[in-house]
């Protein structure tokens, strides 16, 4: 039996995951690094990443038992755990919890203390409430795609992490954690609607006060943050590979255009109209060294600059390793859990929960003794 015993700040915690994908699994996955106790329910044969389940790192820490929401006796289960959880996530289109007979008004009828954690990406509510959509489509309406870029390109696509992660998963576990604050200081739950237009649009904040101040322009790489300065961004180095430069205080760009020999373009910092010169004189620079010639040179020094890493290359990297940032289990290397604790430190217990695997202990743990009809 993969038990997950406790290790963190929340520690005691029981938290239930109705399986889904994306999102709803990454926040589950936090609060499972954080030390809670989540027990993914999986469907028979239900959804997941398009991949061996033993390598579907969103599950690590967690376990997993099989219930069939739509057998009579499906929903008594999760209300049944419910009933003994403080937290439930949930990651189906408006209305369908409801409809399975898992909705919030069935589980506060149970446990009126939980905090019902709802995951979509347009919200329990608006026009397109009940529209299928993902990421891309999510962070496009927020503006936030739009601003990611070169000009004259089309926008560049940040795979599913400002989206589904920044903007879901962690607005949902903030909004869980807040919200279970004020269950054990009240006795009365709530339900967290986490949409990710909702996260995606609250992360562009102080861009919006420096668009009304004037300091942005509305489109893509023409400003300080987007790739638009010269002095942050990325450049070719001569062996395909990239550096990433962001020396944006005076003292920083002084000691990276003396390291570049680019003396000449040291007041080119604040002068606009010397940029487009600049950014010529750093490229071509970096474009006469290899990636790894440049990181030598710039190592040690306040220029802010950075070798661009692939994914395979980043636990190797000397601070990351001295950190541990990345950690091997189970023969899979993967990022560990974040942030730290002095007092309550966390760490992967587990590997990924299998489907199933963790009926029989969950039952006697939780005192759920029904789990277990159907596996006798």
């Amino acid at each position: 039996m993969a038990t997950t015993p406790g290790q963190g700040p929340l520690t005691g915690v029981r938290v239930v995951e109705l399986a889904g994908i994306g999102p709803g699994p990454f926040a589950a996955m936090l609060l499972a690094d954080l030390g809670a106790d989540v027990v993914r329910v999986d469907r028979p044969g239900g959804p997941g990443l398009a991949i061996d389940p033993a390598f579907d790192v969103t599950n690590r820490n967690k376990r997993s038992v099989v219930v069939d929401l739509k057998a009579a006796d499906g929903p008594a289960r999760v209300l049944d755990l419910a009933a003994r959880a403080d937290v439930l996530i949930e990651g189906y289109r408006p209305g369908v919890a409801e409809r399975l007979g898992v909705g919030p008004a069935d589980c506060h009828a149970r446990n009126p203390a939980l905090v019902y954690g709802r995951m979509t990406g347009w919200g329990q509510d608006g026009p397109l409430a009940q529209r299928a959509g993902h990421d891309i489509a999510y962070i496009a309406l927020t503006g936030t795609l739009g601003m990611i870029g070169e000009p004259d390109r089309p926008p560049a696509v940040p795979a599913n992490l400002l989206g589904d992660y920044a903007g879901g998963s962690l607005y949902l576990v903030v909004g869980v954690l807040a919200a279970l604050h004020h269950a054990r200081a009240t006795g009365t739950g709530q339900v967290v609607d986490a949409a990710i237009v909702d996260g995606t649009s609250h992360l562009s904040a102080m861009i919006h006060g420096m668009l009304a101040a004037g300091g942005w322009q509305d489109r893509r790489g023409a400003n300080l943050l987007d790739g638009g300065c010269p002095y942050y961004g990325t450049y070719a180095t001569s062996d395909g590979r990239y550096m990433a430069v962001g020396p944006l205080e005076p003292q920083f760009y002084d000691e990276f255009v003396t390291l570049l020999d680019l003396p000449e373009h040291a007041g080119a910092r604040k002068d606009w109209t010397r940029w487009g010169e600049l950014r010529e004189a750093v490229a071509a620079r970096f474009a006469s060294r290899t990636r790894d010639e440049w990181t030598a040179l710039f190592d040690g020094s306040d220029a802010c600059v950075a070798p661009v890493l692939s994914l395979a290359e980043a636990p190797g990297h000397p601070h990351l390793a001295a950190r541990g940032t990345f950690t091997d289990h189970g023969g899979i290397t993967q990022p560990a859990p974040a942030p730290r604790f002095s007092a309550t430190p966390t760490a992967v217990r587990t590997g990924p929960a299998r489907p199933g695997a963790d009926t029989a202990g969950v039952a006697r743990d939780w005192d759920v003794p029904d789990l277990l009809k159907g596996l006798e």
